[in-house]
């Protein structure tokens, strides 16, 4: 018989996860003070790193790590207060669960060790951004529901009823807004007039070009990333850079919240 063990993923509340890939990337980033130096040592590409590095922003009420984008050839990153806790508490529960595993397997008696298994959320949406619900507006057949996402940050969801009172969202609940990056327009300049529910403003982090679109990383504040995929001749057209201020817009009804 195999033996025994387990996946252990550390949650904060009932959303964020994180998982040994990615503590293990948060330690790097401790020790070589740089994502792209930490995701060489483990054998990640400079975009996975920095992926990984908005997912766990965005799904944390407050920044894991915070980096001055620096290209492949690095820039500066430090893991906050918030995110040594998250490694330190995800470490002693790792010797608990070790521990209880060891006594487990001795119990089995030889029975099949694949009687334990775990579920988690899947999404193919980009972005997946957690926040509280902060208004809800009812109608008849469809309503509105306001998500904050940090301080001066909403999204705005259009709901059927039932589907807002199934998953139960209410003022102070809490959710994941899930919006995929095709979904998301980017524009620049100021006094826009769209029919886009959302006008998120935020300033280009990342820009990846590939040989028919483009990848925007949009830093809209709190540490949390919004990701546009656009066509390259529009990046081009827009001459969008990092450090540049833009938009991005988003109609309420391409917003999914999702609830555990």
């Amino acid at each position: 018989m195999d033996d025994l063990s387990a996946s252990l993923t550390l949650r904060r509340g009932s959303l964020a996860r994180v998982g040994l890939e990615r503590v293990a990337l948060i330690e790097a980033v401790a020790a070589r003070g740089s994502i792209s130096a930490a995701a060489k040592d483990l054998g990640l590409s400079y975009k996975g790193a920095w992926d990984v590095v908005q997912a766990l922003n965005n799904l944390f009420d407050s920044p894991l790590i915070e980096a001055a984008p620096g290209g492949k050839a690095g820039g500066a990153a430090v893991v906050t207060e918030r995110g040594r806790a998250v490694v330190a508490a995800f470490r002693r529960v790792q010797q608990e669960l070790d521990a209880a595993l060891g006594k487990l397997e001795a119990g089995l008696n030889g029975q099949p060790a694949d009687l334990f298994w775990s579920l988690g959320m899947r999404t193919s949406a980009r972005n997946a951004l957690r926040g509280v619900v902060s208004h809800v507006t009812p109608g008849a057949v469809t309503g509105e529901v306001t998500l904050t996402l940090t301080d001066g940050v909403e999204i705005v969801a259009s709901l059927t009823r039932r589907s807002i009172e199934e998953l139960g969202l209410e003022v102070g609940a809490p959710a994941v807004a899930l919006i995929k990056a095709s979904f998301v327009v980017l524009a620049k300049g100021e006094g826009l007039r769209t029919s886009a529910r959302n006008q998120i403003a935020g300033v280009v982090a990342r820009r990846d070009d590939g040989a028919v679109n483009s990848e925007v990383a949009l830093d809209i504040g709190g540490g949390k990333t919004l990701v546009a995929t656009i066509t390259r001749e529009s990046a081009e057209s827009l001459e969008i850079a990092v450090g540049d201020p833009m938009t991005a817009l988003v109609k309420a009804p391409h917003v999914i919240l999702a609830v555990e």
